[in-house]
């Protein structure tokens, strides 16, 4: 003996009903006598179709199917989506209890859009009784301002197979999608970001130089990760690949001490940075307060996100995020970090590009200059030497002389303009002036520079105007001279002047030195081309560095921004 068991909905609190599948009435009977009046015990209708053999097969369709409409309605009121069923003027009839429980704005323009679908496929039906209904459902977007909630709304409609091609009622399914769409919305915005971010217009660039070029990439980093990440606390690192340093390019809302911690690309000892720069995966700081990673930086932060910065498959810096709420960081977050930093990497790398295209172009164009007057000056340095030969007068024979000297000065200077960054125009007329400068006699001044020529070219003709020089051929070694002066082993100097790219230190390492150990020293920092892997000038200029010079330059522009850096006044704090 078989039996199912389901329930009738009535207005009473219903009885569980009990079928019995197989067996006769006598049957039923003895159970509705065993189980009280707690039960409604029913027997299945007598069989009405026979088996191949012979023997009687029931058939309980109809029993079945009541009872498989009780389970579909408790199917429906259990789902996480929104079930109606309209009339077919799409007035809403029926609907489950997670329709129920939205606002009511929300029902409303749920039953506006019904309303609408409903005349529409009634109208389709008519005109194409053959076409399964289920084909021609309708979908709309709703949103709900009240609740901020975002719906897909679809509307079919249900057919009576008794009234071919009539509208008998209308299916309405309302999903939730507005984690998804929200999702989708700020994946599109930090698209058009990153487009932003490497859009480069051949007009605007002309008139910027390679600073203004980072100093306008990095506002923007800064806009768009407030803007549409809403993330207020955050520093990116850049790694120095001779070093396996990170160093940070940029910084917002955080403490100017973190500049001051030394990170390196090691999976412990350098906290949660180094950690990311080295494995390339990203690290989600729930509790910043027990996680023994987590180097202190942002004051009062419970949890951070740290992200790599990849461009291609290569890591070359980390992005990394505070905040001061526990837990304040998802998953969704990480994603959305991920996709923009690698956007960041993009326009970083196009902007060094476009430093190196420059730097080759002008060697390449200088070369061939070069090559095209070769010609042309071998012809006057013959014919010089055959007035040479033929002329007695001693006045001729001076101005011979001064013929042959602006040859040889042509190509040298030729051959200087062709060496790239590393050479200073102009140094000849200038190593011939020895008078010294008011403005610059008496001041102490400190050259560093990895580029022997570049150094005693800038140390001489300082010296011969009447400064004190101090020239170091690294970073290291201008940092450790700066670090002496509060000893007193070393006087203080009225002026920095340093390369920005050099084997060991960078420039705005030796200028953050400068502002530490002889805060009333103006700096000047120097690079080629533009170059500036490390950012060095942005953040500078950020902390009040006054001068930059872009190799290579005239000796004279060179001595003037020394005369107005030191007639100027102190860059404040």
């Amino acid at each position: 003996m078989n039996a199912r068991r389901g329930r009738q909905s009535t207005m009473t609190r219903p009885h569980p009903r009990l079928v019995l599948v197989e067996g006769t009435e006598a049957d039923a009977e003895r159970i509705r006598r065993a189980l009280g009046a707690e039960f409604q015990v029913e027997l299945a209708p007598a069989p009405d179709s026979a088996s191949s053999d012979g023997e009687s097969t029931p058939d309980h369709t109809e029993l079945l199917d009541r009872v498989d409409s009780d389970h579909a309605r408790t199917l429906l009121r259990c789902l996480g989506e929104g079930i109606c069923l309209g009339s077919p003027e799409g007035r809403i009839l029926w609907a489950n209890d997670y329709f129920r429980a939205f606002s009511q704005a929300c029902k409303k323009q749920i039953e506006i859009v019904s309303r609408e679908s409903a005349g529409h496929l009634s109208a389709c039906l008519r005109a194409s009784p053959d076409v399964p209904p289920a084909s021609l459902s309708c979908k709309f977007d709703v949103s709900c301002e009240d609740s901020g909630r975002i719906f897909d709304v679809f509307v079919t409609p249900v057919v009576d197979a008794s009234a071919k091609g009539e509208l008998a009622s209308i299916a309405v399914v309302a999903r939730d999608v507005t984690d998804a769409r929200r999702a989708q919305r700020k994946m599109d915005a930090i698209d058009r970001a990153g487009y932003e971010l490497v859009r480069l217009d051949t007009d605007e660039l002309r008139k910027l130089n390679a600073y203004e070029r980072l100093q306008l990439l990095e506002e923007k980093i800064v806009r768009y990760t407030r803007e549409i990440l809403h993330f207020d606390h955050f520093a990116i690192f850049l790694i120095d690949e001779r070093r396996k340093k990170l160093e940070m390019i940029v910084s917002s809302g955080l403490p100017e001490e973190i500049q001051d911690l030394d990170l390196f690309i090691e999976s412990d000892g350098s906290g949660i940075s180094g950690m990311v720069a080295k494995t390339g995966v990203s690290y989600i700081c729930h509790d910043a307060s027990a996680d023994e990673r987590y180097l202190p930086g942002l004051a009062g932060a419970h949890s951070s996100l740290t992200v790599p910065i990849r461009l291609q498959d290569r890591v070359i810096g980390v992005m990394d995020i505070e905040s001061q709420t526990p837990n304040a960081f998802t998953d969704e977050d990480r994603q959305f970090v991920e996709i923009f930093a690698r956007h960041i990497a993009l326009a970083l790398h196009m902007l060094d590009l476009l430093v190196a295209e420059r730097s080759t172009t002008n060697q390449d164009v200088s070369g061939r200059f070069a090559g095209e007057l070769n010609d042309p000056l071998e012809d006057i340095a013959s014919e010089v030497s055959w007035l040479r030969q033929t002329s007695h007068d001693p006045e001729t024979t001076q101005h011979i002389a001064q013929i042959m000297d602006d040859v040889e000065s042509i190509r040298s200077r030729m051959r200087n303009v062709a060496s790239g960054p590393q050479t200073i125009l102009g140094v000849d007329r200038a190593m011939l002036h020895r008078e010294k400068d008011p403005v610059l006699v008496g001041k102490r001044i400190l050259i560093a520079d990895d580029a022997p020529k570049i150094r005693k070219i800038i140390g001489d003709i300082l010296t011969h105007r009447g400064a004190s020089v101090s020239v170091f051929e690294s970073g290291q070694g201008a940092i450790t001279a700066l670090e002496s002066i509060a000893s007193g082993e070393v006087e203080t100097f009225d002026l920095i002047i340093s390369d920005i790219q050099m084997p060991d230190r960078n420039g705005y390492e030796v200028f953050s030195s400068a502002r530490k150990h002889t805060p009333g020293a103006r700096v000047i920092l120097m690079t080629g081309f533009g170059y500036d892997p490390h950012h060095s000038i942005v953040r500078a200029s950020q902390e009040g560095l006054q001068s930059v010079l872009f190799k290579p330059f005239e000796i004279e522009a060179f001595l003037d921004q020394v005369r107005k850096a030191l007639t100027s006044e102190p860059a404040s704090d």
